[in-house]
């Protein structure tokens, strides 16, 4: 586990367990009128958006490198307020599954948002709130599933294009708690992102509107959150180092 100076908990997990409340999320009167003004505001500012159900963060705990959560549902406008807030809320928190797309050769593949999103310009990993999609038959919250649907719904991947490494990174503060999982693709970085532009091309209303390749520090944009720098920084330090040469000519 490690901790930065911007709030963020890092942990590497084995295994990660999603489960569903058996009844909605309720807020006082207090906070159920501060969502509707809040979003009734975002609402004005950016008439895309729809408050449809989602699964929202109610409580967990991580038990060395386990995580059990405990997901509730609630509309999208509480999401937004959660994340608005000069404070966060003592309980609840926006928790959500990310596949961190790789090429075959290492580039990392990641979206800028389209403009008409609750998330214009930032640039993520393909990634949703889970919802009520991603729920099994026996009340499990299927964390893996939704990543798997989000990257075929933002850029077109199917199960034949990827595979997803063991594990997950655990990313978390008072407001967050991401949970990323490496996905390879079977295609190098370049050749991906080509690929994900004509998907997007093709698609009426794509959430994107630009796909980056970053292969290091260097290629670091405005726009990536501090989850996502501080993933790839993981990332790239966990990277094994080349190995040096003898000296020794071979002629």
């Amino acid at each position: 586990m490690a901790a930065e100076p911007d709030g963020l908990t890092l942990r590497t997990l084995d295994h990660v367990e999603g489960r569903l409340a058996p009844a909605p999320l309720t807020f006082t009167p207090e906070e159920r009128a501060a969502i509707d003004a809040h979003y009734a505001a975002r609402k004005a500012a950016n008439p895309a958006l729809w408050n449809g159900r989602v699964l929202l963060l109610d409580a967990h705990r991580f038990e060395e490198r386990r995580l059990v959560a405990d997901y509730a549902e609630a509309d999208y406008a509480a999401l937004l307020w959660l994340l608005s807030g000069e404070r966060a809320h003592p309980r609840l928190r926006v928790s959500f599954a990310m596949g961190a797309l790789r090429g075959a050769d290492g580039g990392f593949v990641l979206i800028r948002m389209a403009q008409w999103t609750a998330n214009a310009g930032r640039i993520y990993f393909a990634a949703g709130t889970p919802d009520l999609a991603d729920l099994t038959p026996d009340g499990q919250v299927d964390l893996e599933g939704s990543v798997r649907r989000e990257l075929a719904e933002e850029t077109g991947l199917t199960a034949e294009d990827i595979t997803l490494a063991p594990g997950w990174t655990a990313l978390h503060d008072a407001r967050r708690l991401a949970l990323l999982r490496e996905v390879r693709a079977h295609e190098e970085a370049e050749a991906l992102a080509a690929r994900i532009r004509r998907f997007g091309a093709r698609e009426q209303k794509p959430e994107f509107d630009e796909v980056l390749v970053v292969r290091g520090p260097e290629d670091l944009a405005e726009g990536m959150s501090p989850l996502i720098r501080r993933y790839l920084a993981q990332a790239w330090a966990e990277e094994p180092t080349p190995a040096m040469g003898t000296g020794q000519g071979t002629g």
